[in-house]
């Protein structure tokens, strides 16, 4: 009898799938797909070709014209080059659509196909290299459009479901889990990308990624691969950031961000100990570029920034994407980490410069903080002050720069600089100070403490 009741079990499962889905815990699709599907675009971005024939002018107007004839002849019968493939999603029924800039870029046309396989020649509004969002326009009214949800609830392990058009195949789905939030990429400071395991290939650039209420929560932009296509890892852009950077496209045309003007780098467990944090988090400042919001604050180099406008810092990646989304010219709060004392620190907001002029304000050749000396230190921990009897102040040189002031006296990493120019220096904040206030002295004392003991060395740093 037991074994009868178990084969009829088993043979209302095969009949009925969904109810194995919905004993076991996972997700049916079909009904989220039924109500977003035609709200997914097709998208080819079109470069025309150059009808220049390539040669110079002979001088004669009739040969020009015929040599153009015959160049024009010879190529393919298609007047278009470098054809691009990608997907986007509708936003709005009056036909704005949302896609990435990496689709569309450079193109002379591009056109959309929908659902129902008409096909629209779209404007591009505006595009946004820098979050590569694209906002699209066709002539078309009572579009179906998505609903936006919300990236910001996104829990790692939540379901998640992407329709786009894979190699050029419309409409197709896949899912899978959300793997991460807030991810950073390299070169993409102002995106904390979502990554998933959901199946990701060339074309489903500018595709929407849903929750499983049916909402777009990101825009699938990358895959992380070694051959081109999908290896499991792949990287949306939030939902909340696109629109804030499509919205600022329809207004205004372009895209301003927030900027802070420092250089961070990430707390490990040894820095956290001896900033006396009990958890490794935040962004640590190690440099303040000039003429920059930060400049015109009271943050220093040395602080740890462990909150931005209430929220928590993680890591230092999770920083930027904070300072990017705040209004140009507003006031910030953030909580720092200054010699064990948490404190807070206002900074009014400036506006993120164009790439040239960052990557200059950036660039390792400039010097944003004048250190004449050509080293750099870091906080003293207690075990290093145990080990050099150094009672209270000082850094640690961590580095050293070749055939600089500090490397032709013999100053080496691992010394301990107790004074600079007869000024104690208690933190690198401290010797970020004092050393900007050098001028142009041409020989600076400075007290290191080595194993041997202290010592005097003069450090000869004019030109």
């Amino acid at each position: 009898m037991r074994n009868v009741l178990i084969k009829l079990i088993a043979l209302v499962f095969l009949c009925h799938p969904a109810w194995v889905f919905a004993l076991s815990g996972l997700p049916d699709f079909t009904t989220l797909v039924k109500q977003n599907h035609e709200a997914v675009v097709n998208i080819s971005a079109r470069q025309s070709s150059d009808t220049n024939s390539g040669f110079p002018s002979l001088g004669d107007p009739d040969i020009d014209k015929r040599i153009e004839e015959y160049e024009r002849d010879r190529r393919a019968p298609s007047p278009f080059e470098g054809n691009g493939l990608g997907s986007g999603f509708i936003i709005s029924s009056d036909g704005f659509v949302l896609t990435n800039n990496h689709v569309v870029e450079g193109a002379d046309d591009v056109i959309v196909r929908l659902h129902d396989r008409r096909e629209l020649r779209a404007k591009v509004v505006g595009t946004d290299p820098r979050s590569d969002v694209a906002v699209l326009k066709v002539d078309a009214q009572n579009l179906p459009s998505v609903v936006i949800g919300n990236s910001d609830q996104l829990e790692v392990g939540a379901w998640v479901l992407a329709i786009g058009s894979p190699f050029g195949f419309d409409f197709s789905v896949t899912a899978g889990i959300v793997s991460a939030t807030g991810r950073a990429l390299p070169n993409e400071s102002y995106v904390p990308f979502i990554q998933t395991d959901v199946a990701i290939n060339p074309g489903n650039s500018g595709g929407p990624l849903f929750n499983l209420d049916g909402e777009v929560i990101g825009i699938n932009s990358q895959i992380y691969s070694r051959t081109g296509s999908f290896m499991g890892l792949s990287f949306a852009i939030p939902i909340e950031l696109a629109m804030d950077v499509a919205n600022q496209l329809k207004s205004v045309g372009r895209v301003s961000r927030g900027w802070l003007g420092v250089n961070i780098q990430e707390v490990t467990m040894e820095l956290a100990e001896s900033f006396g944090m009990p958890i490794a988090h935040g962004a640590l400042v190690s440099a303040i570029l000039p003429d920059s919001p930060a400049s015109r604050s009271k943050l220093q180099v040395g602080d740890v920034i462990t909150h931005f406008d209430g929220r928590k810092v993680e890591r230092s990646s999770s920083l930027p994407p904070l300072v990017g989304r705040v209004p140009v010219n507003s006031d910030a709060q953030l909580r720092v980490v200054r010699e064990g004392n948490a404190i807070e620190v206002i900074v009014n907001i400036g506006e993120l410069p164009g790439q040239q002029e960052l990557a200059q304000a950036y660039s390792p050749n400039r010097s944003v903080q004048p250190n004449p000396l050509k080293l750099n230190v870091e906080p003293l921990d207690e075990a290093t002050r145990e080990q050099f009897g150094v009672d209270k102040g000082g850094v640690i040189v961590s580095r050293v720069i070749s055939d600089g002031p500090a490397d032709l006296a013999g100053i080496e990493p691992g010394d301990i600089l107790l004074m600079v120019d007869n000024k104690p220096v208690d933190s690198p904040s401290e010797f970020a100070t004092v050393v900007a206030q050098l001028g142009d002295s041409k020989s600076v004392a400075v007290l290191v403490q080595r194993d041997s003991g202290p010592v005097f060395l003069a450090l000869q740093v004019s030109e």
